[in-house]
């Protein structure tokens, strides 16, 4: 995923009430941003840190800025929320993820189960896949990446909704979307929502197969890179 314009440098300021954000760019001016990410984002909003702001031409839009990434160590980590399922996207329609390779169709944000949507659905009739992509960024331990930083209530519904097809033998996966390359390995933040984690577990048995896969981000654009193993919880 390209970015149509070069992302802008800047300074966090502060984040607050949760979708907001003041950063002083470059420039010297602080403008206030859009956050598109309804968690946490548990140690990645540290007054002073480096980010990246997007900037919108659209004069419809309330805010022109959108916090993208911001500076963890030597990398850019990815926040905004809304990225991963373009990303999944393109990396279905090129192959690289061959779990979820030959499907010719590909639909987005389908209703299923109770009052839900899915996020993609790859194929058609009794051959689809049922595709839910999920964001993360949370990175506590050295190269371990999880999911979720905050609980979840909408996640846990997922992955029941999930589950009710997977018995029903239809086939349904959870992608995991890591923005963020210095990770090697997934696991499932148990005590960050413990209902999640439980969910993900019976997820699982029921038969929802259940992928990861890291990127590699710079402020030119994001892509989605190598997958990543999913460790058990006991192994986290």
């Amino acid at each position: 995923m390209r970015f149509d314009t070069p992302l802008i440098r800047g300074r966090l300021v502060r984040r607050y009430k949760r979708f907001l954000a003041d950063i002083q760019l470059e420039s010297g001016a602080t403008v206030t941003a859009h956050v598109a990410n309804p968690g946490s984002m548990l140690g990645l909003t540290e007054a002073g840190a480096q980010v990246l702001v997007w900037r919108s031409d659209d004069p419809t839009r309330k805010l022109a800025y959108s916090w993208e990434m911001v500076r963890f160590g030597r990398r850019w980590v990815g926040l905004n929320a809304s990225r991963p399922n373009r990303l999944a996207e393109e990396a279905i329609a090129v192959g690289r993820i061959p779990a979820l390779a030959g499907y010719g169709a590909l639909r987005r944000e389908v209703r299923y189960g109770e009052n839900s949507r899915v996020d993609l659905v790859l194929g058609d009739g009794e051959d689809a896949c049922y595709v839910e992509v999920k964001n993360a960024h949370l990175m506590r331990q050295r190269g371990l990446a999880e999911f979720p930083d905050s609980v979840t209530a909408r996640g846990t519904k997922h992955l029941k909704e999930l589950a009710v097809l997977a018995r029903r033998g239809i086939r349904a996966v959870v992608l995991v979307v890591v923005q963020r390359q210095d990770c090697d390995r997934f696991a499932v933040a148990g005590d960050v929502d413990p209902a999640f984690a439980e969910a993900w577990s019976a997820a699982a048995a029921a038969g929802v197969e259940m992928l990861c896969h890291a990127c590699i981000l710079s402020p030119r654009e994001i892509v989605l890179d190598k997958q990543l193993p999913i460790l058990a919880a006991e192994a986290a």
